[in-house]
């Protein structure tokens, strides 16, 4: 039999406290009714903190209308959990997965814990086959793998909520596999114009019917913005390991969901760590990126791009600076490139996949892929120094070498790394793309690619002119 409370002993922001509280749990559901002059008004919390017998708990509407004596509080003996169902497909939530598309409740006897369950290590698969986006640089050097966790670092301004849109409608796993991929779609704290801006998109696509959105506003409750990610992953997790599918996860922003936990740990008086952030930053964190990969015995996979803008650009900053511990890789925009009108804006030298050389190559994409990625990354290097030394000496004075790396520099930027917003890549333009522009190098120069390789590719460039 639940217990009734009534009346509280504080409230604090989107926080209250709650004393007497007999068998209460860490991160119990709790329901909230309170008495106002419009009638009763229901809210739901969930316990964060246990004091003997005072419980501190998160209200997830906000604690507007709340007083101490108007509030009735009942247990419910169980965490935050959500109904799955296959059903969910091509539907619309918010942030705690109510859904907000007018189509009713999800009809399911599955439910399960926000918070996921423990993956044992052992039961791992390492990831092997990649998911094509479409995107040449993303495609051809920073090779998204199923069941990685591949971040891309963003600035304000810069368009990754367009980057994140075309991966949804574009992603596929290749040509030569029946497996489906759906898509997790998850925002937090974003305005309404880039809610609808992401709806509007996919609908208009038709991609819609294999999405999940999952919505978090901006004027939505803070506290709702931690439970977002959680609800989405688990719902990935359900349609990876129990349906089998090949499920892609994107998380934008993260660092709205960090700057909620700030405001949160500040409300709760704890004693902040680098820039007012908690010390427990990296635990949350690693709490969301590990539940991505591949489990042994299932045919599904969960791979997740989660999408943060890193304050002042500073890729230093502690929220992309513990997202990169965690994650295998990271893909990082550029505002120069922006600048110049060139998208996606990807920055190539500080952007890497680290399982990109496990699952490239013979019997994933093409035997060049791995050497193609590896000359165009020493080039555009070497376009850099290029670069440099003209800004001292002047472009005229340039060896003839360093005047072809500049040449090539200027058609990677534009045609490689640019494309257009609707434009959809194979790997095999791509990879073709990429001889092309080596060609604009002596052949001397291409030191990074094998012979073999290089004798038999090298005239594709040509034919490519």
């Amino acid at each position: 039999m639940s217990i009734a409370y009534l009346g509280l002993s504080q409230i604090n922001g989107p926080l209250i406290a709650l004393e007497g509280v007999q068998d209460a749990m860490y991160d119990e559901i709790v329901e909230l009714t309170v008495e106002g002059i419009n009638g009763k008004e229901r809210k739901i919390g969930r316990i964060i903190e246990i004091y003997e017998d005072k419980a501190i708990i998160q209200v997830f509407e906000g604690t507007e209308n709340m007083s101490l004596n108007n509030t009735h509080t009942r247990l419910t003996g169980h965490p935050l959990e959500i109904a799955l169902s296959e059903d969910m497909l091509g539907r619309t939530f918010n942030g705690i997965g109510q859904p907000i598309d007018n189509m009713g409740p999800v009809i399911s006897d599955i439910k399960r814990d926000v918070n996921g369950q423990p993956l044992n290590p052992v039961t791992r698969e390492y990831p092997r086959n990649y998911i094509r986006t479409g995107i040449s640089a993303i495609d051809g050097l920073t090779t998204l793998i199923r069941g990685q966790k591949l971040p891309i670092f963003s600035g304000n301004g810069l368009p990754h909520n367009q980057l994140a849109a075309q991966i949804v409608k574009q992603a596929s796993l290749g040509d030569d596999t029946d497996d489906e991929l759906v898509v997790v779609f998850a925002a937090m704290g974003v305005k309404y114009d880039v809610a609808e801006f992401f709806r509007s998109t996919f609908e208009e696509s038709r991609v819609l019917d294999h999405v999940v959105m999952f919505l978090n506003l901006a004027n939505d409750p803070v506290v709702e913005r931690l439970i977002t990610p959680k609800v989405a992953l688990t719902t990935a997790e359900y349609l990876a390991f129990d349906c089998g599918k090949q499920v892609l996860v994107i998380l934008t922003d993260m660092t709205s969901y960090a700057e909620a936990l700030r405001e949160v740990s500040s409300s709760k008086g704890e004693i902040p760590s680098r820039k007012g952030y908690p010390g427990y930053l990296y635990s949350e964190f690693a709490t969301i990126y590990e539940r991505a990969g591949i489990v042994k015995n299932s045919k599904g996979s969960v791979t997740q791009i989660p999408i943060l803008s890193m304050p002042n650009d500073d890729i230093t900053h502690p929220i992309p600076d513990l997202t990169g511990y965690i994650t295998e890789g990271q893909i990082v925009l550029d505002r120069g490139l922006h600048g110049q009108s060139i998208y996606p804006p990807i920055n190539v030298l500080p952007s890497l996949s680290r399982l990109m050389k496990d699952g490239i190559g013979a019997g994933y994409t093409r035997e060049d892929h791995q050497d193609v990625a590896n000359q165009l990354f020493s080039a555009y290097a070497k376009v850099g120094e290029a670069r440099a030394l003209a800004s001292v000496i002047g472009e005229d004075e340039l060896s003839p070498s360093d005047k072809k790396y500049l040449e090539f520099g200027k058609a990677f930027e534009t045609e490689f790394v640019g494309q257009a917003e609707y434009e959809n890549r194979d790997i095999e333009t791509t990879l073709n793309l990429g001889w092309k522009l080596l060609h604009i190098l002596p052949k001397e120069e291409l030191d990074r690619i094998d012979t073999k390789i290089l004798d038999k590719y090298y005239d594709i460039g040509k034919e490519n002119d």
